[in-house]
C-alpha cells in the first residue's frame, strides 16, 4: 500500500469501466485522485465513494479548453498533477464501408486527439517540476488489425505511436510515457452483448488464460506503470490480454487446450 501516496492523478473516462476501477486503486494506494468524464452522476458517486481522496469534473476530453480548465481546477482542489491516465475511449462496430466521416473522426477525436490534449495539458507542470508519469490506454487493437474496428484500430494505432513521440521528447525532462493494452475487459463497453460473465469467459477460451479480463487487472497495469515502480520504464507497451498477442492455437495439436501432450 501506498505506491501512490502525496502523488495526483487525472483519469479520464474515470466515472466507469476500467477508469474507475483504477480510480479506487489509485486512491487506495494513497493518491488524490481527479476524475473526468462526461456522465456526471456516475462521476459523482464515485468520488462520494472515494471521499476527500477524490474530486469529480465534467470534462469534454475532445476540447482543448476542457483540459485546460480540468487541469487548473485538479491543481487548485488537489494539488500539483504528478500523474495523468488518459483512459477515456469509444469503441463502435462497422465495417469500413460502411463507417462515416463523422464516425471516423469522432472516434479519432475521442480515443487519440484526446490523449494529445491531455499531454500538452499537463506537460508544462510536469516539467516544471522534473517529474511525472503518462499512462495512455490503448488496446490490443493499437498492436494488430480487426475487422468491423477500422476506426476503432485507426484510433488506438495512434495512441501507440504518440506514446513513442512523447517517451522521445519528454524523457530527459523527467516525464515516464507508457502505454497500456487491453484485449476484452468486462465492462459496458468490452461485454457489448451484455452476456453473462460465464457466457463472456466461454467466448474467449481460445486464449491461454481462457477467460476475459477484468477491470481490475488493467487498473494494476496503469498501478505499476504510474508509481515509482517503473522508473525505468518509459516508451513501453504493457499487454493486458490474457494471451492474445501470444499466438493462434492450431487446434488438434498437442498444447492446445484439451488435447493430449504427446
Amino acid at each position: 500500500m501506498g505506491r501512490l501516496a502525496g502523488k495526483v492523478a487525472i483519469i479520464t473516462g474515470g466515472a466507469r469501466g476500467m477508469g474507475a476501477a483504477t480510480a479506487r486503486l489509485f486512491a487506495a494506494e494513497g493518491a488524490k485522485v481527479a476524475i473526468t468524464d462526461v456522465l456526471k452522476d456516475e462521476g459523482q458517486a464515485l468520488a462520494a465513494d472515494l471521499g476527500d481522496a477524490a474530486c469529480f469534473y465534467h470534462h469534454d476530453v475532445t476540447s482543448e479548453a476542457g483540459w485546460a480548465e480540468v487541469v487548473k481546477q485538479a491543481e487548485a482542489d488537489l494539488g500539483p498533477v504528478d500523474v495523468l491516465v488518459n483512459n477515456a475511449g469509444v469503441l463502435i462496430f462497422r465495417s469500413l464501408l460502411a463507417t462515416t466521416l463523422e464516425d471516423y473522426e469522432r472516434l479519432l477525436r475521442v480515443n487519440l486527439v484526446s490523449q494529445f490534449l491531455g499531454i500538452k495539458a499537463v506537460a508544462p507542470g510536469m516539467i516544471a517540476r522534473g517529474s511525472g508519469s503518462i499512462v495512455n490506454i490503448s488496446s490490443v487493437s493499437g498492436l494488430q488489425g480487426g475487422n468491423s474496428l477500422g476506426a476503432y484500430v485507426s484510433s488506438k494505432w495512434g495512441v501507440r505511436g504518440l506514446t513513442k513521440v512523447a517517451a522521445m521528447e519528454l524523457g530527459h525532462r523527467g516525464i515516464r510515457v507508457n502505454s497500456v493494452h487491453p484485449g476484452t475487459i468486462d465492462t459496458l463497453m468490452g461485454n457489448a452483448g451484455n452476456v453473462t460473465r460465464e457466457e463472456l469467459d466461454a467466448s474467449f477460451a481460445h486464449l491461454p488464460l481462457q477467460r476475459a479480463g477484468d477491470t481490475d487487472e488493467v487498473a494494476a497495469a496503469s498501478l505499476f506503470l504510474a508509481s515509482d515502480d517503473a522508473s525505468y520504464m518509459s516508451g513501453a507497451e504493457i499487454v493486458v490480454d490474457g494471451g492474445l498477442m501470444a499466438g493462434t492455437y492450431y487446434q488438434g495439436f498437442p498444447g492446445a487446450p484439451g488435447v493430449p501432450e504427446a
